[in-house]
This record gives structure tokens, C-alpha cells and sequence, in this order.
């Protein structure tokens, strides 16, 4: 499995191509914003996106959904809670305040224990509510991309409707330290750094 990093926009999402090195096949999680980069360096890789896979549904993460799905033909994932949160009027107008393009809506609904295949490669669907009620992590051994559940030395924040800092803490207890140690925590944000481990941040993250 392949990974690449692209942190994208002025809020410094990170962007992932995830590829089947055997047959190019790739995800596109979280594009947040510089489609055209994106699809660049899908070209230049020679990989075709086969899905869109957002960690949740916030604007941030999803406004590039729109472009890249008309360009590239790939599907769109959220998980069904972030489908149905998102299809309440007064939150799509909370969040419209952004200012940033609404998702198209999702062509495919996951829950937790679903996996998202491509090429020889799958990553399995882990439901982390808290920063949002449909909030994901994906995980394929060694890697964990965990969207804005968890940072390097922080976690998503708890004050948008509909978010837990009670739900978050125990999604992160409870379904991402125990993963193994070693794994490869890819964050949703570059705030404090571009990566870390499980074993790093349930030793040293302060907000836990």
C-alpha cells in the first residue's frame, strides 16, 4: 500500500492518496480544497481513484468531493450517521457558514466493520463519533488515518453541533489505542505535525 500525503488549503487538511501499488487503483481520503493538485499528482502517479472517502462531513474535508468525483468518475463514501446529520437543514446551514462547497451527496454508505476495497488492497471502517456523529478512521496495518478524531499531540474539536468531547475521548480509548502501538496515526489536520503513532499519542497527548 502506498501513501501519500498532501496538506491542501489554508486550514491545512491532509489530503490522502491511498494506492494499490500492483494496480494503481487508489482513495482519495478527506479533499479538502486544491483539486487540481490533487488530480495532478493522481496523474503523475498514474493512479485512478476509485472512491472519495471522507473521515466525516465537515466542509473542510469534503468541499473538493464535487470537482474531483465529475473529474475522476470515483464514488463518494461518508459513513450513514454523517449522511443523515448532514441532511438536517439547520446543520447544512451552520456549516454553510464556512463559506466553503457543500459535498455532492454520497453515492455510498459505510458503518463500522465495513471495509472500502481497491485493487489487492482494503482498509476497514472504524466509527469514532465524537468530533462528528458519523466520524471515521480507516485502518489497513501499519496505518490509521484518523481525520479529526485524532492528532499529533491533540484531538478534533467538541463545539460544533452535534459533537462530543464524552463520545470522542471513548472512541479514541476505546477503538483506536487499542490498536497496536506501532501504527501509524496519518491526521486529519497538520497542525502539530504530519504523523505520529498510537503508542506515541496514548502515552503523550495531552487532551487524554
Amino acid at each position: 500500500m502506498k501513501v501519500i500525503q498532501l496538506v491542501v488549503s489554508s486550514m491545512e487538511v491532509c489530503c490522502y492518496l491511498v494506492a494499490c501499488e500492483k494496480t494503481g487503483e487508489a482513495v482519495v481520503l478527506d479533499p479538502g480544497g486544491e483539486e487540481d493538485r490533487i488530480l495532478a499528482e493522481l496523474e503523475e502517479r498514474k493512479l485512478t481513484a476509485r472512491y472519495i472517502v471522507n473521515t466525516h462531513c465537515h466542509p473542510d474535508h469534503c468541499c473538493g468531493n464535487g470537482p474531483l468525483a465529475r473529474s475522476s468518475g470515483a464514488k463518494i463514501v461518508m459513513h450513514e450517521a454523517d449522511i443523515a446529520y448532514m441532511a438536517n437543514p439547520d446543520v447544512a446551514r451552520y456549516f454553510a457558514l464556512l463559506g466553503l462547497p457543500a459535498s455532492p451527496p454520497a453515492d455510498i454508505a459505510v458503518k463500522d466493520g465495513d471495509f472500502v476495497n481497491f485493487g489487492e488492497e482494503k482498509l476497514l471502517v472504524i466509527h469514532t463519533p465524537g468530533h462528528s456523529p458519523g466520524g471515521i478512521c480507516l485502518y489497513s496495518a501499519p496505518h490509521c488515518f484518523t481525520g479529526d478524531t485524532l492528532f499529533v499531540d491533540g484531538v478534533g474539536r467538541t463545539d460544533f453541533p452535534g459533537c462530543s468531547y464524552a463520545a470522542l475521548a471513548k472512541s479514541i480509548k476505546t477503538r483506536l489505542f487499542t490498536l497496536p502501538p506501532e501504527t501509524i496515526v496519518w491526521p486529519g489536520h497538520a497542525y502539530s505535525g504530519l504523523q505520529s503513532t498510537i503508542g506515541q499519542e496514548a502515552a503523550h497527548n495531552p487532551y487524554l
